[in-house]
């Protein structure tokens, strides 16, 4: 789960780590107040979406007076904001966090991140901030640093004083660097993080250290204990196929194809969208309806592949250990009878009470495509899908 940059700053902000002054605003005209809260005479407007890149696409706006704040207010609010890591469709701007502007002398990156290679937390830093990290890497990899913590002993001081003069630091800068680096570290875990990036880390004129631009990314299966993060969710930012499905309990990513799967397991549900790949069609999602998958689950599936207006086919494949084929084929029945699915259906289903299973769709009397491994089925799947465009253009 992604949480808005001010929503970020407000935690970091509870660990000693310096950040501008701001306010949010919905409206061009509290934009205006919160600069005259927050006095000065320069001020940054900024779009709140979950994306990065916002200033390359019009999402951030520095501002010297009530009139320039009120103008660049009215360009974002209600629109939708479109970077590269929004894609087309972008991200619509429904707040604003209006904050002082600073004077910087020079811009560092940092971000904390979970590394599955070695398990256990990454600090990831560069004396080149300001750009996305896939740019810093491309542009100046010797820039960057890497460094893991001990989880036994957690981040000490003097690995966050390493980092610190890696960076070239001034040294009248250490102790607030160590500070803030140590900070940025028991957020992430006090938070049950799966990311955090500050970005840029600004030295400023002044001799401050400031966090400019921050996000955070949570463990969605540890939201459970941490109720004041999971208020922070903005569903209004996510994929309403991925928060549709998540709010069922469903293991959903949604894709750009038009074939629907919902398949068990995440292992054969990527060996399912290479097959459909090779047979010449594009997957419209991942879907992974777990290990106990019943009648009332797999209905719930079919809700969320069909609630992707894209979908022109739907490809079930089904090996059951833990699950059963003869309850999965009673779910796929009850969708079909109870949501309707107005689209071609292949039903490929493999295991346990594998025979029930298929004497079930035979004698249910709908209109169901069989195929007995996955290979046939990601080849019909791709027919049907190609039967129906065809019709389409006709």
């Amino acid at each position: 789960m992604d949480i808005h940059e001010y929503q970020t700053k407000e935690l970091l902000a509870r660990y000693q780590i310096h950040i501008p002054r701001g306010g949010l605003a919905y409206s061009p005209e509290q934009a205006a107040y919160r600069a005259s809260e927050i006095g000065g005479d320069r001020w940054v407007v900024k779009a709140q979406i979950h994306s990065g890149a916002r200033g390359k696409a019009g999402g951030i706006a520095i501002c010297t007076s009530d009139q320039q704040i009120v103008e660049a207010s009215e360009r974002m609010l209600g629109r939708k904001l479109i970077t590269h890591q929004t894609g087309p469709q972008g991200k619509l701007v429904s707040r604003l966090y209006i904050e002082e502007a600073m004077d910087i002398e020079r811009e560092i990156y940092l971000g904390f991140v979970l590394d599955r290679k070695s398990e256990r937390i990454m600090i990831v830093a560069s004396s080149s901030g300001g750009m996305e990290i896939e740019e810093i890497a491309a542009a100046e990899p010797d820039s960057i640093i890497r460094a893991t913590v001990d989880p036994g002993v957690g981040m000490q001081d003097f690995q966050a004083r390493e980092i610190a003069f890696g960076l070239g630091i001034d040294n009248a800068l250490i102790g607030r660097a160590t500070q803030t680096l140590l900070g940025c570290y028991r957020a992430f875990v006090e938070y049950d993080a799966s990311m955090l990036e500050i970005n840029p880390l600004a030295v400023t004129r002044q001799g401050g250290l400031v966090a400019l631009d921050a996000k955070m990314s949570f463990d969605e299966n540890a939201l459970f204990r941490r109720p004041h993060i999971s208020e922070m969710r903005d569903k209004s930012q996510e994929d309403p196929r991925e928060t549709f499905a998540s709010d069922r309990g469903l293991s959903y990513v949604g894709l750009d194809g038009r074939i629907g799967c919902i398949i068990n397991g995440a292992g054969l549900a990527m060996a399912t969208m290479d097959m459909i790949k090779i047979a010449g069609g594009e997957p419209a999602n991942f879907l992974d309806i777990g290990g106990g998958a019943s009648p009332e689950r797999v209905a719930k599936s079919f809700r969320a592949v069909l609630s992707d207006k894209n979908v022109e086919t739907i490809l079930v494949n089904i090996f059951a250990g833990i699950n059963r084929c003869d309850w999965v084929a009673e779910g796929i029945i009850k969708a079909l009878r109870e949501v309707g699915v107005p689209v071609p259906l292949v039903v490929r289903l493999s295991g346990t009470n594998m025979e029930e299973g298929r004497r079930i769709l035979a004698d249910s009397g709908e209109d169901i495509i069989i195929a007995e491994t996955l290979a046939e089925a990601a080849d019909k799947a791709v027919a049907a899908w190609r039967s129906v465009t065809t019709q389409q253009a006709a």
